[in-house]
């Protein structure tokens, strides 16, 4: 036998939300019929307690004015009433009542206080347990305590019957409140399945798609928004990565390309084979793929990092005040003084982020102008209220208006002198954009001048927060 045919049927989430609220309901229904009959049984009980005060009292007058009368007068056949002395004896009794034994033995009796107390109906002469009420009477040099019996078979009967029919009509209100739970639960789980078979559906084609929305604005309904606003996210970053896996692979198979065709070249050639100039163009393929392989893994580690202010960022390197006239000078000296050259701020221009990451939005920009400057490339910083403005100018072609936006993005390369070119891939920007943003700051693209051609990328960097020194 399959051991997993022994193991109990799970409950699905409407049957355990039945359950649980048949359980609820149930226990809810028991404790308030438990309620019920204790209150009902203390008032009737309060009730006969009242009433028969009520004749106590009324004899007990009669008793003071000693004009006790005989027998005494009652209502009702279901009462019995005595008067007793202080040695036990029945002083007057009413028609019903025995004549000869208190209806209390005397032992029981307090002729100083009012009491309460339950005796058996035979003692009484009726039927089930007897309540017997007693308040004292006469004078003090001959003290008195009148009796009055009631019956609590009515009290018993009407708590009986109560009883009987709460008993009865329980289950009935938990079946028919459990068939109407059922039928609300399945109701309101019903766009919960739809989801379910929507989202099967979706995963079953594996292609892009949206689940349906129930027209009830409640929890489901926001659920459903929030799951499209996911898928559609995941497809947006899904296309994205097959976008860029296709570009890495294109790029990627360039430089080996390359590389395999200058080794099946020379393997040929043999002897007649120039190996310096392989060797050249071996090295330069390989500086390519080198770059483009680094460039790869740092747009990767970006892309995992959370985008976190600069001050704040993880992965243990240093953050620290960094002087933007040091930084351009440092970046410049890389280059050849012409086209390269350094408008030198006229104060210490102090940012925070990681040097390292600065360094590399600067190098790339000055890269990009250049591989595409005329005769000059111009690094320049200046405050500009909260932030600091760095420019990189140069004199080539520029780039239009409306693909300023694009060239940000990975891959992209135009069809202009300024797109495809020795060595680029369409990284560098994307990586300028990403290492900005996570320190805190913004790049934009503009014309150089008014009235001449060329390219000016502005980079606008946080303040460094001022200091106890005043730096």
């Amino acid at each position: 036998m399959n051991p997993r045919s022994r193991r109990p049927l799970a409950l699905g989430l409407r049957g355990r939300l039945m359950a649980l609220g048949v359980l609820g309901l149930s226990v809810g229904l028991a404790l308030g019929g438990f309620m019920l009959l204790g209150v009902l049984g203390y008032v009737l009980q309060r009730s006969v307690d009242s009433e028969a005060f009520r004749t106590a009292d009324a004899v007990a007058l009669l008793a003071a004015e000693d004009a006790l009368p005989d027998p005494l007068p009652v209502a009702g056949g279901q009462v019995r009433v005595q008067v007793v002395d202080a040695q036990g004896r029945i002083r007057a009794a009413s028609i019903d009542a025995d004549r000869l034994v208190p209806m209390v033995r005397p032992e029981r009796l307090d002729p100083e206080q009012r009491q309460r107390l339950v005796v058996s109906g035979e003692r009484v002469g009726l039927s089930g347990p007897v309540r017997v009420v007693t308040v004292p009477a006469g004078t003090a040099a001959d003290p008195l305590t009148v009796l009055v019996a009631k019956s609590l078979t009515d009290v018993r009967h009407s708590t009986h019957v109560v009883r009987t029919i709460l008993l009865v009509s329980f289950p009935l209100l938990v079946a028919v409140l459990a068939v109407v739970a059922w039928r609300v639960v399945g109701a309101t789980l019903r766009p919960v399945e739809a989801l379910r078979r929507g989202a099967e559906e979706i995963t079953g084609r594996a292609g892009p798609g949206r689940l349906p929305v129930p027209a009830s604005r409640d929890e489901v309904h926001r659920l459903a928004v929030t799951l499209n606003g996911m898928l559609d996210r995941l497809e947006s970053a899904r296309r994205r990565q097959r976008a860029f896996v296709a570009d890495a692979a294109h790029e990627l198979r360039s430089p080996v390309t390359n590389i395999r065709t200058e080794l099946e070249v020379a393997q040929r050639l043999g002897d007649r084979t120039d190996w310096a100039a392989v060797t050249e163009n071996l090295l330069a393929d390989t500086d390519r793929l080198g770059r483009l392989v680094d460039d790869l893994l740092l747009l990767a580690r970006l892309d995992e990092s959370d985008a976190a202010p600069a001050a704040a960022a993880p992965g243990g390197r240093a953050v620290g005040p960094v002087e933007l006239g040091d930084l351009l000078a440092t970046v410049a000296a890389r280059y050849p003084s012409p086209p390269v050259r350094v408008t030198p701020p006229d104060e210490p221009l102090w940012t925070v982020g990681h040097p390292d990451e600065l360094r590399r939005i600067l190098t790339n920009l000055v890269d990009n102008a250049v591989r595409h400057a005329r005769s000059r490339v111009v690094l320049a910083a200046e405050p500009e209220g909260a932030y600091h403005r760095v420019t990189v100018t140069d004199d080539g072609p520029g780039i239009p208006a409306a693909d300023r936006e694009r060239v940000f993005d990975r891959f992209t390369r135009l069809d202009d002198a300024r797109a495809r070119d020795a060595g680029g891939a369409g990284l560098g920007l994307a990586i300028v954009r990403e290492l900005v943003r996570r320190a805190g700051g913004t790049v934009s693209l503009a014309d150089a001048d008014a009235d001449a051609p060329g390219l000016r990328a502005s980079l606008r960097l946080p303040v460094l927060p001022a200091t106890d020194d005043g730096r």
